[in-house]
Formats: structure tokens, sequence, C-alpha cells
């Protein structure tokens, strides 16, 4: 494969066109009034997005272009509910939702590559482990068989782990009378919600000790998803300019953020 060339699932990604913000903001305002065709060319125009973020999981998957099919739902479901009034560039908005259409197809599938190494290893394992049982009818320890393998007992504990089946959080692990209790059930939650609340309501009160521009500023950098360089070209000030005023407003939310 050339280091340039990308090809996957019968589209060679090379030849793509990546749309700039404008042409996105122009394409989304025809799709909202209509135009059908406006959906093609998003769609085509962020194909390079979805692949960037195929590859990230191509160490759990050998199936790439199934991946890259998830992949292009996950941005077609972010093309139908994006809304310009977000005031978030696409791709913010559209990554996670991506990410997580490949997270739920690699969890629904069980999706593991497990090691022809480790393979190896938990298949003689089960084989010594087969020998022993039928002559003294109880299990042979980790030691016994990483002595019989000359191996590490850890890699002999993390081979057997590797095989084994993954259980679902749909499992169910616990019926009685038609009330099922399933493994998600059992599953801590550590998200504070009320905490997560109280935070983003002390932050806004935070946001009111901010000069104007200060607040523009992070308004466009942690909520517009732009750079310092973007920032200072649109208020027509220096980059430093930018950083030394983002600096400052982060240092007035972090005294007033009690």
């Amino acid at each position: 494969m050339s280091r340039y060339k990308v090809t996957i699932n019968g589209v060679n990604t090379a030849d793509l066109k990546v749309l700039t913000n404008t042409e996105m903001k122009d394409l989304f305002i025809k799709l909202k009034e209509g135009d059908d065709s406006a959906k093609e060319q998003l769609i085509t125009g962020n194909l390079k997005l979805v692949l960037s973020i195929v590859q990230r999981f191509s160490s759990r998957c050998d199936n790439m272009d199934d991946l890259f099919q998830v992949g292009c739902i996950g941005l077609v479901k972010s093309i139908d509910n994006f809304d310009l009034k977000h005031e978030v560039r696409f791709s913010t908005y559209a990554v996670p939702m991506i990410m997580g259409e490949i997270k739920r197809y690699l969890r629904d599938n069980q999706v593991i590559r497990v090691s022809r190494h480790l393979k190896d290893i938990a298949y003689k394992s089960f084989k010594i482990k087969e020998d022993y049982m039928h002559r003294y009818q109880k299990e042979p320890s980790i030691s016994y068989i990483a002595k019989q393998l000359e191996v590490k007992e850890k890699d002999i504990a993390v081979a057997l782990d590797s095989m084994q089946s993954v259980i679902s959080i749909f499992e169910p692990i616990y019926s009685s009378d038609g009330d099922e209790l399933y493994l998600l059930d059992q599953i801590k939650d550590d998200k504070d919600e009320i905490a997560y609340l109280s935070n983003l309501m002390t932050l806004k009160k935070a946001m009111k000790y901010l000069k104007d521009k200060e607040k523009d500023i992070i308004r466009k950098r942690y909520y517009m998803d732009m750079t310092q360089t973007e920032i200072a070209q649109e208020l027509g000030i220096s980059q430093a300019q930018v950083s030394r005023l983002e600096k400052s407003a982060i240092a007035v939310l972090k005294k007033n953020f009690e």
C-alpha cells in the first residue's frame, strides 16, 4: 500500500476532497433547504474523517472494511442531526458519534484480536490440563503448566484468560418469574450527575467575571474548536495576544470557580 494512498471498502481516499469550513456551512444550508445532493457531498467530503477514526481501532478488528462501513453510518447520523446553531465545527460534533457507532459495533460483535503466540500457549495449556485431570482427577496449577511449557506463569494466565468467552453486559445473571437481572445492572456508575450540574452552574457564574473579549475567546476556543491563530485572524490581533487573553481568562475562571 502506498504511503499516500489508502484504499478501503473500494474507495480510494487519496482522491477524496476535504471540505473547508465555509463549504461545509454552505452545504448544510443547502441540505436544510431540501437539496439532497448536498448530503452526498457532505458524506464524500468527510470520508477521510471516518478513516482517521477507524484507524485508531485497527488493533481491535481484522476487517477494516466493516469498521469503515460502520463509521460511515455514524457519519450519516451526524449529518442528519447536525445543526449550524450548535456553533461548533462539524468534526467536533461528528467524531464522538462516529466513535460511538464503532465502539457499539465492536462491543456487540465481541471483536477481540488474540495473537497467534497466545493462542499457541492456550491450546498447549488446555492439552496439559486435560491430560493432568485425566490422570489425577483435578486441575493442575498455573505454576505446573508454566513449568511444563517453560514459560512464565503470567503468560499462562494471560493466554488462558484471552480464550475465555466475552460476557455481554446484557447477559442475564439472575431470573425469577420473568424478572431478569442483567450484568449491566451490577456495573457501578461513577458519574455524579448532581456534581456535574453543580460544576456547570458554577462555571456559568464564573464566566460573568470575564471581559467581553476574554469571554469571546473562551467560547471560540472551547465551544467552537477554533485555534488561537484562527481567532487572531478573526479578531484582527496577534496569536500571542490571543494566548495571553486566554490564559488570563482561565486564571479568572479558576479563581471564581468555587
